[in-house]
């Protein structure tokens, strides 16, 4: 039986298929991320009006095939959509990366609102005149995880409980997820394959990103030692705990 919804989406991958003919991936606030086809897209003027284009936010609607095997994106309206983005490649190569990794990811219903919520402030703060760190989309996964219910522990330490102090170093332990303290790094408790080290100020700013929208993160630490203890905290822990790789251009299940 042929259903017909509307939701509002953002689009996450455009391919082409047939000759005039696409096909979508896209981020729904209520339904999730789906894959939907919109036949004879390339020549319609009316029905879409030029606004199928990766990371639009477009309002949709959508019927289901008559043996619901497929569905079809019927029309699409315009609401926002990136300006300067589009002109600045550096920035948008950030912007694709967010997006395959939420491809990589899946996204169900249940975390659509947030998810998409997040996209729409990820495209503000890339629109923005502001600084944008190149580590933008490493960060954006630790995000992900966390909504996605994949939260580290980066508070007390989960063995004594002490909390983080200023100067002292911590221990991440990537299989577990926890921070462990200084005084506690050599506990028999301590069994981890692989524990990266976090200065205070790097320990502090995953803690910020793992909680806020990205228009709200401070300014990216400065100095290498803290960088790289992020990179390698967020990319161990992303392998270990959801599978996947940034490798040659995309993601792949580790």
């Amino acid at each position: 039986m042929r259903r017909e919804w509307a939701d509002q989406g953002v689009i996450l991958r455009i391919g082409h298929f047939r000759d005039n003919d696409l096909w979508l991936k896209l981020l729904f606030r209520t339904k999730g991320m789906v894959t939907a086809f919109a036949f004879g897209a390339s020549r319609s003027r009316r029905r879409f009006c030029g606004c199928l284009d990766v990371f639009n936010t477009i309002q949709c609607r959508v019927v289901t095939s008559g043996r619901g095997d497929f569905l079809n994106l019927q029309e699409a309206t315009l609401l926002s959509g990136p300006q300067a983005l589009r002109k600045n490649w550096q920035r948008m190569g950030m912007a694709a990366n967010c997006l395959r990794f939420l491809e990589a990811i899946g996204v169900s219903g249940e975390n659509a609102g947030e998810t998409f919520s997040l996209l729409e402030d990820v495209r503000q703060t890339m629109e923005g005149a502001g600084a944008v760190s190149a580590l933008f989309p490493i960060f954006f996964r630790l995000r992900v995880a966390c909504m996605q219910g994949y939260a580290p522990g980066l508070e007390n330490c989960y063995i004594c409980g002490a909390p983080p102090r200023s100067g002292e170093l911590s221990f991440f332990q990537v299989d577990d997820g926890q921070r462990v303290c200084f005084a506690c790094r050599d506990s028999s408790a301590v069994r981890s394959r692989y524990q990266v080290v976090l200065p205070y100020g790097a320990l502090t700013y995953l803690n910020t990103i793992s909680h806020t929208a990205p228009s709200a993160w401070p300014p990216a630490p400065e100095f290498g030692g803290d960088r790289r203890a992020c990179v390698r905290a967020i990319d161990g822990f992303i392998q270990y705990h959801l599978g996947l790789v940034w490798e040659n251009g995309y993601f792949r299940r580790a």
